[in-house]
Protein backbone atom coordinates (compact mmCIF):
# COMPACT_ATOMS: atom_id res chain seq x y z
CA UNK A 1 0.00 0.00 0.00
CA UNK A 2 1.45 3.34 -1.02
CA UNK A 3 2.18 6.16 1.39
CA UNK A 4 0.30 9.36 0.65
CA UNK A 5 1.75 12.85 1.02
CA UNK A 6 -0.30 13.54 4.14
CA UNK A 7 1.76 10.93 5.98
CA UNK A 8 5.10 12.28 4.81
CA UNK A 9 4.35 16.00 4.83
CA UNK A 10 2.55 18.22 2.33
CA UNK A 11 4.44 18.80 -0.90
CA UNK A 12 2.78 22.20 -1.34
CA UNK A 13 3.76 22.42 -5.00
CA UNK A 14 3.41 25.78 -6.80
CA UNK A 15 0.15 24.90 -8.58
CA UNK A 16 -1.80 23.83 -5.47
CA UNK A 17 -3.04 25.66 -2.42
CA UNK A 18 -3.49 29.36 -1.64
CA UNK A 19 -1.43 31.89 -3.60
CA UNK A 20 0.34 33.84 -0.92
CA UNK A 21 3.54 35.59 -1.99
CA UNK A 22 6.07 32.84 -2.65
CA UNK A 23 3.68 30.43 -0.88
CA UNK A 24 4.92 31.86 2.41
CA UNK A 25 2.72 31.79 5.54
CA UNK A 26 -0.33 34.05 5.70
CA UNK A 27 -0.52 36.28 8.77
CA UNK A 28 -3.92 38.02 9.04
CA UNK A 29 -3.20 39.45 12.50
CA UNK A 30 -1.25 42.65 11.93
CA UNK A 31 -0.42 42.83 15.64
CA UNK A 32 1.35 39.47 15.46
CA UNK A 33 3.79 39.99 12.58
CA UNK A 34 6.95 38.05 13.44
CA UNK A 35 9.10 37.93 10.33
CA UNK A 36 11.97 39.51 8.46
CA UNK A 37 9.74 40.45 5.51
CA UNK A 38 6.04 41.25 5.44
CA UNK A 39 4.33 41.44 2.04
CA UNK A 40 1.16 43.52 1.75
CA UNK A 41 -1.09 44.12 -1.24
CA UNK A 42 -2.39 47.57 -2.09
CA UNK A 43 -5.01 46.86 -4.79
CA UNK A 44 -5.76 50.52 -5.52
CA UNK A 45 -5.87 52.05 -9.01
CA UNK A 46 -8.05 55.15 -8.67
CA UNK A 47 -4.98 57.28 -9.31
CA UNK A 48 -4.52 56.15 -12.91
CA UNK A 49 -4.83 58.67 -15.74
CA UNK A 50 -5.33 56.28 -18.65
CA UNK A 51 -5.69 52.47 -18.47
CA UNK A 52 -6.91 51.13 -15.13
CA UNK A 53 -6.55 47.55 -13.91
CA UNK A 54 -3.57 47.69 -11.53
CA UNK A 55 -5.97 46.86 -8.69
CA UNK A 56 -5.54 43.27 -9.85
CA UNK A 57 -1.75 43.51 -9.67
CA UNK A 58 -1.30 42.08 -6.16
CA UNK A 59 -3.30 38.94 -6.98
CA UNK A 60 -1.44 38.37 -10.23
CA UNK A 61 1.99 38.91 -8.65
CA UNK A 62 1.16 36.52 -5.82
CA UNK A 63 -0.01 33.84 -8.22
CA UNK A 64 3.09 34.29 -10.38
CA UNK A 65 5.32 34.17 -7.31
CA UNK A 66 4.28 30.59 -6.61
CA UNK A 67 6.59 29.65 -9.48
CA UNK A 68 9.45 30.78 -7.22
CA UNK A 69 8.31 29.07 -4.01
CA UNK A 70 11.67 27.54 -3.34
CA UNK A 71 10.90 25.39 -0.31
CA UNK A 72 13.17 24.94 2.68
CA UNK A 73 16.40 24.86 0.72
CA UNK A 74 16.22 28.39 -0.64
CA UNK A 75 17.30 29.23 -4.20
CA UNK A 76 20.83 28.45 -5.32
CA UNK A 77 22.33 30.81 -7.91
CA UNK A 78 25.30 29.14 -9.60
CA UNK A 79 26.58 32.44 -11.05
CA UNK A 80 26.91 33.97 -7.59
CA UNK A 81 27.50 30.65 -5.81
CA UNK A 82 24.96 31.75 -3.22
CA UNK A 83 21.81 30.16 -1.85
CA UNK A 84 19.33 33.02 -1.52
CA UNK A 85 16.41 33.21 0.91
CA UNK A 86 17.10 30.09 3.00
CA UNK A 87 13.91 29.48 4.95
CA UNK A 88 15.76 28.83 8.20
CA UNK A 89 17.31 32.32 8.07
CA UNK A 90 14.85 34.56 6.22
CA UNK A 91 11.25 34.52 7.41
CA UNK A 92 8.67 35.93 5.00
CA UNK A 93 4.96 36.35 5.68
CA UNK A 94 2.08 37.62 3.58
CA UNK A 95 -0.28 39.83 5.59
CA UNK A 96 -2.94 40.16 2.90
CA UNK A 97 -4.22 43.43 1.51
CA UNK A 98 -4.87 46.89 2.85
CA UNK A 99 -8.59 47.62 2.86
CA UNK A 100 -9.53 49.65 -0.21
CA UNK A 101 -12.72 51.72 -0.26
CA UNK A 102 -13.94 52.30 -3.81
CA UNK A 103 -13.65 55.95 -4.97
CA UNK A 104 -12.24 57.08 -1.59
CA UNK A 105 -8.58 57.84 -2.22
CA UNK A 106 -7.78 59.37 1.16
CA UNK A 107 -9.34 56.54 3.17
CA UNK A 108 -7.72 53.89 0.98
CA UNK A 109 -4.33 55.59 1.25
CA UNK A 110 -4.77 55.85 5.02
CA UNK A 111 -5.40 52.10 5.19
CA UNK A 112 -2.24 51.41 3.17
CA UNK A 113 -0.23 53.70 5.46
CA UNK A 114 -1.63 51.89 8.51
CA UNK A 115 -0.48 48.52 7.16
CA UNK A 116 3.06 49.74 6.44
CA UNK A 117 3.26 51.30 9.91
CA UNK A 118 2.30 47.94 11.41
CA UNK A 119 5.03 46.18 9.42
CA UNK A 120 7.65 48.71 10.49
CA UNK A 121 6.54 48.52 14.13
CA UNK A 122 7.10 44.76 13.96
CA UNK A 123 10.66 45.29 12.72
CA UNK A 124 10.00 43.67 9.35
CA UNK A 125 10.87 44.88 5.85
CA UNK A 126 7.70 46.13 4.14
CA UNK A 127 7.18 44.91 0.58
CA UNK A 128 4.05 46.45 -0.92
CA UNK A 129 2.41 45.14 -4.10
CA UNK A 130 0.49 47.76 -6.06
CA UNK A 131 -1.80 49.01 -7.34
CA UNK A 132 -0.97 52.20 -9.17
CA UNK A 133 2.02 54.34 -8.24
CA UNK A 134 -0.01 56.62 -5.99
CA UNK A 135 0.21 53.89 -3.34
CA UNK A 136 3.80 55.01 -2.80
CA UNK A 137 2.43 58.19 -1.18
CA UNK A 138 1.04 56.42 1.91
CA UNK A 139 4.01 54.05 1.97
CA UNK A 140 6.43 56.96 2.37
CA UNK A 141 4.11 58.71 4.83
CA UNK A 142 4.24 55.58 7.00
CA UNK A 143 7.99 56.04 7.53
CA UNK A 144 7.58 59.21 9.60
CA UNK A 145 8.03 57.54 13.01
CA UNK A 146 10.58 55.03 11.76
CA UNK A 147 12.73 57.82 10.34
CA UNK A 148 12.44 59.81 13.57
CA UNK A 149 14.05 56.82 15.32
CA UNK A 150 16.45 55.54 12.69
CA UNK A 151 17.24 58.41 10.34
CA UNK A 152 15.98 59.63 6.97
CA UNK A 153 15.56 57.67 3.74
CA UNK A 154 16.76 58.09 0.17
CA UNK A 155 14.36 56.95 -2.54
CA UNK A 156 15.54 54.95 -5.54
CA UNK A 157 12.91 54.85 -8.29
CA UNK A 158 12.83 52.55 -11.34
CA UNK A 159 10.27 54.05 -13.73
CA UNK A 160 9.57 55.33 -17.23
CA UNK A 161 7.96 58.45 -15.80
CA UNK A 162 9.15 61.17 -13.44
CA UNK A 163 5.92 61.18 -11.37
CA UNK A 164 6.68 64.69 -10.12
CA UNK A 165 3.42 66.49 -10.88
CA UNK A 166 2.48 68.87 -8.09
CA UNK A 167 -1.20 69.22 -8.97
CA UNK A 168 -3.25 68.49 -12.06
CA UNK A 169 -6.95 69.41 -12.31
CA UNK A 170 -6.99 69.70 -8.53
CA UNK A 171 -5.56 66.18 -8.07
CA UNK A 172 -2.52 65.91 -5.79
CA UNK A 173 -2.59 62.19 -4.96
CA UNK A 174 -2.69 60.52 -8.37
CA UNK A 175 -0.09 58.21 -9.84
CA UNK A 176 1.67 61.14 -11.52
CA UNK A 177 2.56 62.75 -8.19
CA UNK A 178 4.16 60.25 -5.76
CA UNK A 179 7.76 61.43 -6.15
CA UNK A 180 6.71 65.06 -5.68
CA UNK A 181 4.85 64.14 -2.51
CA UNK A 182 7.87 62.10 -1.35
CA UNK A 183 10.30 64.97 -1.96
CA UNK A 184 8.15 67.17 0.26
CA UNK A 185 8.63 64.86 3.26
CA UNK A 186 11.33 66.09 5.65
CA UNK A 187 12.50 62.51 6.22
CA UNK A 188 13.32 62.03 2.51
CA UNK A 189 16.83 63.34 1.77
CA UNK A 190 16.80 62.87 -1.99
CA UNK A 191 15.72 60.76 -4.95
CA UNK A 192 17.53 58.73 -7.61
CA UNK A 193 15.10 58.49 -10.53
CA UNK A 194 16.23 55.89 -13.06
CA UNK A 195 14.75 54.92 -16.43
CA UNK A 196 12.90 58.19 -17.09
CA UNK A 197 12.42 58.55 -20.84
CA UNK A 198 10.59 59.61 -23.97
CA UNK A 199 7.49 61.79 -24.22
CA UNK A 200 6.30 62.12 -20.65
CA UNK A 201 3.43 63.62 -18.73
CA UNK A 202 5.85 65.92 -16.90
CA UNK A 203 6.74 69.31 -18.36
CA UNK A 204 10.21 70.89 -18.23
CA UNK A 205 9.18 72.68 -15.03
CA UNK A 206 8.65 69.32 -13.37
CA UNK A 207 12.21 68.23 -14.11
CA UNK A 208 13.55 71.55 -12.86
CA UNK A 209 11.50 71.25 -9.68
CA UNK A 210 12.65 67.67 -9.14
CA UNK A 211 16.32 68.58 -9.45
CA UNK A 212 15.82 71.57 -7.15
CA UNK A 213 14.30 69.24 -4.55
CA UNK A 214 17.16 66.76 -4.63
CA UNK A 215 16.55 64.43 -7.58
CA UNK A 216 19.17 62.79 -9.77
CA UNK A 217 17.43 61.84 -13.04
CA UNK A 218 18.84 59.35 -15.54
CA UNK A 219 17.28 57.79 -18.63
CA UNK A 220 17.81 54.19 -19.71
CA UNK A 221 20.22 55.31 -22.45
CA UNK A 222 22.20 57.44 -20.01
CA UNK A 223 22.45 54.52 -17.58
CA UNK A 224 23.66 52.17 -20.32
CA UNK A 225 26.31 54.70 -21.32
CA UNK A 226 27.50 55.20 -17.73
CA UNK A 227 27.40 51.56 -16.64
CA UNK A 228 26.01 50.08 -13.44
CA UNK A 229 28.95 50.89 -11.16
CA UNK A 230 29.04 54.56 -12.20
CA UNK A 231 25.30 54.85 -11.65
CA UNK A 232 25.56 53.30 -8.20
CA UNK A 233 28.32 55.75 -7.34
CA UNK A 234 25.83 58.59 -7.87
CA UNK A 235 23.59 57.24 -5.08
CA UNK A 236 24.58 58.47 -1.59
CA UNK A 237 26.59 55.68 0.03
CA UNK A 238 25.40 54.16 3.30
CA UNK A 239 21.99 55.81 3.23
CA UNK A 240 18.79 54.00 4.16
CA UNK A 241 17.15 53.22 0.83
CA UNK A 242 13.50 52.92 -0.06
CA UNK A 243 13.05 51.35 -3.50
CA UNK A 244 9.98 51.94 -5.64
CA UNK A 245 9.71 49.93 -8.86
CA UNK A 246 7.18 50.85 -11.51
CA UNK A 247 6.87 47.89 -13.87
CA UNK A 248 6.72 50.31 -16.82
CA UNK A 249 10.39 51.03 -16.14
CA UNK A 250 10.94 47.79 -18.03
CA UNK A 251 10.51 47.63 -21.77
CA UNK A 252 6.97 46.67 -22.82
CA UNK A 253 8.41 43.81 -24.86
CA UNK A 254 8.87 42.02 -21.51
CA UNK A 255 6.29 43.94 -19.45
CA UNK A 256 3.23 44.69 -21.59
CA UNK A 257 0.79 44.37 -18.69
CA UNK A 258 0.77 47.93 -17.46
CA UNK A 259 -1.38 51.01 -17.87
CA UNK A 260 1.22 53.40 -19.31
CA UNK A 261 3.80 51.40 -21.31
CA UNK A 262 6.82 53.23 -22.73
CA UNK A 263 9.19 51.74 -25.27
CA UNK A 264 12.93 51.92 -24.75
CA UNK A 265 12.87 50.48 -21.23
CA UNK A 266 15.14 48.32 -19.12
CA UNK A 267 15.69 44.62 -19.58
CA UNK A 268 15.65 42.30 -16.59
CA UNK A 269 19.34 42.02 -15.77
CA UNK A 270 19.93 45.77 -15.98
CA UNK A 271 17.51 46.32 -13.11
CA UNK A 272 18.66 43.27 -11.14
CA UNK A 273 22.27 44.41 -11.27
CA UNK A 274 21.32 47.88 -10.09
CA UNK A 275 19.26 46.46 -7.23
CA UNK A 276 21.94 43.94 -6.26
CA UNK A 277 24.55 46.70 -6.18
CA UNK A 278 22.25 48.93 -4.14
CA UNK A 279 21.74 46.17 -1.54
CA UNK A 280 25.51 46.12 -1.01
CA UNK A 281 25.70 49.91 -0.81
CA UNK A 282 23.40 50.39 2.18
CA UNK A 283 20.35 49.02 3.99
CA UNK A 284 17.09 48.60 2.05
CA UNK A 285 14.28 49.60 4.42
CA UNK A 286 11.23 49.40 2.17
CA UNK A 287 10.11 48.25 -1.27
CA UNK A 288 7.06 48.70 -3.43
CA UNK A 289 6.35 47.39 -6.90
CA UNK A 290 3.49 48.99 -8.79
CA UNK A 291 1.46 49.31 -12.00
CA UNK A 292 1.14 45.63 -12.93
CA UNK A 293 -2.19 45.46 -14.78
CA UNK A 294 -2.57 41.79 -15.76
CA UNK A 295 -5.53 42.16 -18.12
CA UNK A 296 -3.24 43.74 -20.72
CA UNK A 297 -0.94 40.69 -20.73
CA UNK A 298 -2.67 37.38 -21.26
CA UNK A 299 0.64 35.50 -21.19
CA UNK A 300 1.25 36.43 -17.56
CA UNK A 301 4.80 37.52 -18.39
CA UNK A 302 4.52 40.87 -16.62
CA UNK A 303 3.41 39.38 -13.32
CA UNK A 304 6.13 36.72 -13.53
CA UNK A 305 8.70 39.48 -14.13
CA UNK A 306 7.41 41.40 -11.11
CA UNK A 307 7.55 38.35 -8.86
CA UNK A 308 11.01 37.35 -10.12
CA UNK A 309 12.41 40.84 -9.57
CA UNK A 310 11.05 40.95 -6.02
CA UNK A 311 12.23 37.46 -5.10
CA UNK A 312 15.72 38.07 -6.44
CA UNK A 313 15.93 41.52 -4.85
CA UNK A 314 14.91 40.10 -1.47
CA UNK A 315 17.58 37.45 -1.89
CA UNK A 316 20.24 40.11 -2.46
CA UNK A 317 18.98 42.26 0.41
CA UNK A 318 19.27 39.49 2.96
CA UNK A 319 22.49 38.07 1.58
CA UNK A 320 23.97 41.55 2.09
CA UNK A 321 22.70 41.36 5.68
CA UNK A 322 24.49 38.04 6.15
CA UNK A 323 21.49 35.73 5.81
Amino acid sequence: MGTNSYETGRLNLPFVGISTFGKNPYQPDWDAIDADVAVMGAPFDFGTQWRSGARFGPRSIREASTLFSFGHGGAYDHEDDVTYLPADRVRIVDIGDADIVHTDTLKSHANIEYGVRKILAAGALPVVLGGDHSINIPCIAAFEDDCARNGPIHIVQIDAHLDFVDERHGVRYGHGSPMRRAAERPWVTGLSQFGIRNVSSTAREGYEAARAMGSDILSVRQIRKLGVEAVLDRIPAGARYYVTIDIDGFDPSIAPGTGTPSHGGFVYYEVLELLAGLAKRGPIVGVDLVEVAPDYDHTGTTAILAAQVLMNFLGRIFHARGA
